[in-house]
C-alpha cells in the first residue's frame, strides 16, 4: 500500500509534514471513536460513586439514588434549554448508574476503601493512641467504640473511628477486653506504637484489679502506656465545683416560663425576627448545653 510513499512524499519535504498531519487526524478520529464511550463510562461511574458518598453521609436509603437521578432528568429540560450540547448532557444524566443494588454496591466499595486507607496509615504512622467508649444502643447491646488517632513523621495528625464491636454478654472489664484483644489481634494493630489510652471512669474501664486498663497493663502484648480519664467527664467535674447558680436559676425560671406554656412562646416568638433561633431548653444530662443555653438566653 505504501510502495510508492517515499517517491510521492521525500524526506524533508513539505507535502511529506502535510501528508503525515493528515494521517495522523484520521488516526485520532478513529480512536475516539472507541475512547470517547470509555471515559463517558468511567465519568458515569465515578459521579455514580460521588452521589453514594453523599447518600450515605446523610443516612438515606438506597432508593433515593433513582429519585435523584429522576430530579436530574427533569430539571436538565429548563436549566440546559439553551446549551447546544444539551442532547449530550441529558444522554450522559440517563447513563448514570443510580438504582438501589448499585448504590449499595458503590457504599461497600467505598467503605471498603476507607478501611484500607486506614490500615495503611497505621502502617505508616509513628505512634497512635487509642480512645475506647462502652455504651448501650437502642436495641440494649452494648457497643464499644474504639477511636484511633495518629501523628505521622511530619507531625500531622489524623483522627478516626476504628471500629464498633458489639458485647453481647455481659459488660465486665474482662468482657471489654477480651472482645477488643480479639480484635486488634485480627486486624494485626501494630502495639508496640501505642503510647496511650483514654477511657470513662467507669469501673469496667479503671477498675484497679479487673478494669480495662488494669487488664491492658498486665497483658505482654500492650507496651508501656498512659492512661487517661476522658476529657468531657474531667469537665463535667469541673463544671459541678463551679458556682453558676445565681445566673443558671434566674435563666431557667425565665425560659420555663415562656417554654412551658404554648400561648406564651407564640407570643414570645412574636416579638423575635424570622432569623433568630427561639430558646433553648437546658438539661443537666448534657452539661455541655449549658454553654449554648446561655448564648441563645
Amino acid at each position: 500500500m505504501h510502495r510508492k510513499y517515499q517517491a510521492d512524499f521525500p524526506l524533508n519535504n513539505e507535502i511529506r509534514k502535510s501528508k503525515l498531519l493528515a494521517l495522523k487526524s484520521q488516526l485520532k478520529v478513529q480512536e475516539n471513536m472507541f475512547s470517547r464511550p470509555i471515559e463517558q463510562s468511567k465519568a458515569a461511574t465515578e459521579a455514580s460513586f460521588q452521589v453514594s458518598y453523599r447518600i450515605a453521609q446523610k443516612c438515606k436509603p438506597f432508593s433515593d439514588g433513582e429519585y435523584i437521578k429522576e430530579i436530574f432528568e427533569v430539571v436538565s429540560e429548563s436549566l440546559f434549554v439553551n446549551f447546544k450540547n444539551k442532547d449530550e448532557i441529558k444522554k450522559a444524566i440517563h447513563g448514570l448508574q443510580l438504582s438501589r443494588n448499585t448504590v449499595m454496591r458503590r457504599i461497600e466499595t467505598i467503605s471498603k476503601n476507607i478501611n484500607e486507607q486506614l490500615q495503611k496509615d497505621i502502617v505508616r504512622c509513628v505512634a497512635f493512641s487509642l480512645q475506647l467508649d462502652e455504651s448501650t444502643d437502642i436495641t440494649d447491646t452494648a457497643q464499644l467504640l474504639i477511636f484511633i488517632r495518629m501523628i505521622f513523621e511530619d507531625f500531622s495528625t489524623k483522627e478516626e473511628l476504628l471500629s464498633m464491636i458489639s458485647l453481647k454478654g455481659k459488660t465486665r472489664g474482662l468482657d471489654i477486653f477480651t472482645g477488643f484483644k480479639a480484635y486488634i489481634s485480627q486486624i494485626r494493630l501494630p502495639l508496640y506504637k501505642l503510647v496511650s489510652m483514654t477511657t470513662d471512669g467507669a469501673p469496667a474501664m479503671t477498675g484497679i484489679h479487673n478494669g480495662l486498663i488494669a487488664l491492658c497493663h498486665k497483658d505482654e502484648d500492650f507496651p508501656d502506656f498512659i492512661s487517661y480519664h476522658c476529657i468531657i467527664h474531667q469537665q463535667v467535674l469541673a463544671s459541678k465545683r463551679l458556682n453558676t447558680k445565681h445566673v443558671m436559676d434566674i435563666s431557667f425560671k425565665i425560659v420555663n416560663s415562656i417554654k412551658g406554656k404554648s400561648l406564651q412562646r407564640r407570643l414570645f416568638k412574636q416579638q423575635l425576627d424570622e432569623k433568630e433561633p427561639d430558646l433553648a431548653l437546658h438539661t443537666d444530662v448534657r452539661w455541655l448545653s449549658r454553654s449554648k443555653f446561655l448564648q441563645r438566653f
